[in-house]
């Protein structure tokens, strides 16, 4: 059976002694740092719904939603049982263990919590994430293809590969189709729509549009990727990310809907500093 070679690249991106830093915790880190230059770009458009200010504290918020949200979300919704047998395990992050809906609603906390504080509107917010979130997917999944995790069914396709913790068959290299569809090709999608002053101006276009087109992209690629072991299929032979895909696709198509039929955001007037940078990037 012809099957692609698996590139054998270390996990450790870089070690120094000791200290191991992994291509996981960069692909985080680049995530989250060119996300958030992506949404400083966003913001010098109308309406300016944020000061650079804003958005610098708004990425603390955000990674603090995005680990303690995904870490309680793999937790609860993959692997409870285990957890309540071993509690001592569940601060170690380093061992893996993140669940993409549980960092969603992570963010989204974050996200009203901190719309809330500083007088913004939260679907207006939730717009500016939603726009920069499929580079840190992108980069996420690129990581777990590396690690060798999170691989896919067994396949006698030519894309197959022999993953080195996945057995002597070839599988889908699912992680590539995740990185491809929620990452490049919703990007893409959510570039272009944020081009045009309408969507812009009636927050919860963009929004939406990112959590349905993620529901569908992860419920296309589970058909490919291999359940979690401990879970294995659940109702009608859904995985569990398919079953919990399903409510996001409703609720992004009710975002959109709402955005379209809501009345337009009046624009945000930047504060002096801002909107010289504002006035240097047009």
């Amino acid at each position: 059976m012809l099957s692609l070679a698996f590139p054998a690249i270390d996990p450790i991106a870089i070690s120094i002694g000791p200290i191991a830093i992994r291509w996981y915790a960069l692909a985080y880190i680049a995530g989250l740092l060119l996300g958030w230059r992506y949404v400083v770009y966003y913001c010098t458009k109308t309406p300016n719904i944020m000061s650079k200010r804003d958005i610098d504290d708004l990425l603390f918020w955000a990674t603090l939603g995005v680990i303690l949200g995904g870490r309680l979300g793999y937790i609860l919704f993959y692997n409870l049982e285990y957890y309540i047998e071993n509690p001592a395990n569940i601060l170690k992050v380093w061992q893996g263990g993140m669940a993409f809906h549980g960092g969603f609603m992570g963010v989204i906390v974050a996200i009203i919590l901190f719309a809330r504080k500083r007088g913004i509107s939260i679907l207006a917010v939730l717009d500016a994430a939603a726009v920069a979130t499929p580079i840190g997917l992108f980069f996420g999944r690129i990581a777990n293809f590396i690690n060798g995790e999170l691989f896919g069914r067994v396949t006698d396709s030519p894309l197959g590969m022999v993953f080195p913790h996945g057995g002597p068959e070839p599988r889908h290299p699912s992680q590539l189709y995740e990185a491809a569809l929620e990452g490049l090709v919703l990007f893409i999608v959510l570039f272009a729509l944020s081009r045009s002053a309408y969507v812009r101006h009636r927050p919860g276009i963009l929004g939406g549009t990112f959590v349905a087109g993620y529901g569908i992209s992860r419920i296309i690629v589970e058909f490919f990727r291999q359940p979690d072991a401990q879970l294995g299929f659940l109702t009608f032979g859904a995985t569990m990310g398919q079953l919990l895909s399903i409510p996001m696709v409703l609720v992004g198509v009710g975002g959109i809907i709402y955005g379209m039929k809501a009345a337009q955001i009046e624009t945000r007037k930047l504060p002096k500093d801002d909107q010289a940078k504002d006035g240097q990037k047009a």
